[in-house]
């Protein structure tokens, strides 16, 4: 269509609208915003996305998807879009796009930008996004919580506050397929240990772990929820005055273990755990027939040759019924011959993508600013670099929706420091779209007032209530 026949399209939609405006002119221009939500693709259900404009002046917004428009007047080039309204253009625009056009006021009457427009899927998204808060600092640990947000609207609500159970770090959550009500997350200090929730009951490991390397962290529930994967690590800190990766976190040692919850044993092989190797990050496969992790050449001295550490992406067998692991290892990267070092294995809950990411070394990508994700076809064996997806910045840990189609992951790319959550669709095909940030109520200062990261954002089926740990 014509740039004559869009005007004229867009003024008889403004026009019809309810508090309708007039456009007497065009501008050849699409002003910038933040967050960037232009040409992005969202789920029928997600929360209004609120934004400013952050480069010219404007004053109305109007958006419209066929016949069905809505006009929002901004406020400071701000617009907070009517949840209500929201959503019921949003159902009627399932499977087509929205076309958004900002106008700027005149003594004359409304001048119009260029407009941009949103993808709409029919494809929902969970309802929940389940996340840790935490200062990205190295004082203030004491100060963090496991927080809910509810997606389809601006509600958030609190799982876990360390301050109501002895300033403990609280970290490693993790739910067995987003079940709201099986879910698992560790604390240090003084009531140190994994602590399991199921069905609102709180119940602390107490298997004897003496014979591993330290206690569990990473954890990755089995699809049937009897087992848990976790990896058991000897690690060391460093923090850089001048290296662009300011804070790096490795191995001394590192071992994989999987909890039998009904038997309370732990068991293991020497195929995931070896003195030769590091190995970490486990996860199950969709079918529970095969655990991913990664896996490194152990290094001597490895705080001083800590970027020679470099993680291969492996698979083994997993017998459920008779909880065995199998000998034999499948490598899907190999960091000696591509030379990167792979982390965070996620399967697709389809079983037919898995999503990781990729950096120059080291498993604490997390803070590397080079590090992307990289998606593996499972039934070709074909591996990609998500481009329409990373940034310069980091890309690192993610989490898969349950109806294997969107995607949510923790990136830097804002302003290098912080952590925020970012969301992207996944065809049946595998290819994918440009990510949006998570949606705010408040779009003007939530984000640059905002002085914690998100840290692992697990998507999730329903809300998970307040863990009663206060008296423990």
């Amino acid at each position: 269509m014509s740039r004559l026949g869009l005007f004229i399209l867009f003024a008889f939609l403004v026009s019809s609208c309810s508090n309708s405006i007039e456009l007497i002119g065009d501008i050849d221009y699409c002003p910038s915003i933040y967050p960037d939500y232009k040409e992005v693709t969202i789920p029928s259900n997600i929360a209004p996305l609120n934004f400013c404009v952050t480069d010219t002046a404007s004053d109305v917004l109007v958006i419209s998807s066929g016949n069905e428009k809505l006009t929002v007047y901004g406020e400071d080039n701000c617009y907070n879009i009517d949840e209500d309204a929201w959503h019921d253009l949003l159902n009627h625009a399932a499977g087509q796009s929205l076309s958004l056009m900002l106008c700027k006021k005149t003594d004359e009457g409304y001048m119009s930008y260029k407009p941009f427009s949103i993808k709409v899927e029919d494809d929902k998204l969970d309802p929940v996004l389940t996340y840790r808060l935490i200062p990205p600092g190295y004082a203030i640990w004491n100060r963090m919580g496991i927080y809910q947000r509810n997606l389809e609207s601006f509600n958030e609500w609190c799982i876990y506050d360390n301050k109501d159970a002895q300033g403990n770090c609280v970290n490693c959550h993790s739910f067995c397929q987003g079940n709201p009500d099986k879910m698992l997350f560790h604390l240090r200090k003084k009531l140190a240990g994994t602590y399991f929730v199921v069905d609102g009951k709180v119940k602390k490991f107490d298997t004897d772990m003496q014979s591993q390397l330290s206690n569990p962290v990473y954890p990755y529930w089995h699809p049937s929820g009897r087992y848990v994967a976790f990896s058991t690590n000897k690690t060391f800190q460093m923090f850089h005055s001048a290296d662009p990766n300011r804070i790096e976190v490795g191995d001394d040692a590192s071992d994989i273990v999987i909890y039998d919850l009904q038997n309370n044993k732990v068991i293991t092989a020497s195929t995931i755990a070896s003195d030769a190797s590091f190995e970490t990050f486990p996860s199950f496969s969709a079918d529970g027939k095969s655990l991913y992790y990664c896996s490194a050449k152990a290094v001597d001295e490895v705080e001083r040759h800590y970027k020679d550490v470099k993680y291969s992406l492996c698979r083994v067998d997993f017998d459920a019924d008779n909880l065995t692991i199998g000998d034999k290892v499948d490598t899907l990267y190999s960091a000696p011959k591509e030379g990167r070092s792979a982390t965070f294995p996620r399967v697709s809950p389809d079983g037919r993508w898995l999503i990781y990411t990729l950096s120059d070394y080291g498993n604490f990508s997390i803070w590397h600013h080079d590090a992307d994700l990289y998606m593996v076809d499972l039934k070709t064996g074909v591996t990609r670099d998500l481009s329409e997806v990373n940034s310069p910045d980091v890309e690192s840990y993610h989490s898969w929706s349950s109806n294997s189609r969107w995607v949510v992951f923790s990136s830097r790319r804002d302003d290098g420091l912080y952590t925020r959550p970012y969301i992207f669709h996944v065809d049946a095909d595998g290819n994918a779209t440009k990510p949006f940030m998570l949606p705010q109520k408040n779009p003007k200062d939530y984000y640059t007032m905002l002085d914690v990261s998100y840290n692992i954002p697990e998507f999730t089926l329903g809300k998970h209530d307040r863990l009663p740990l206060g008296s423990r």
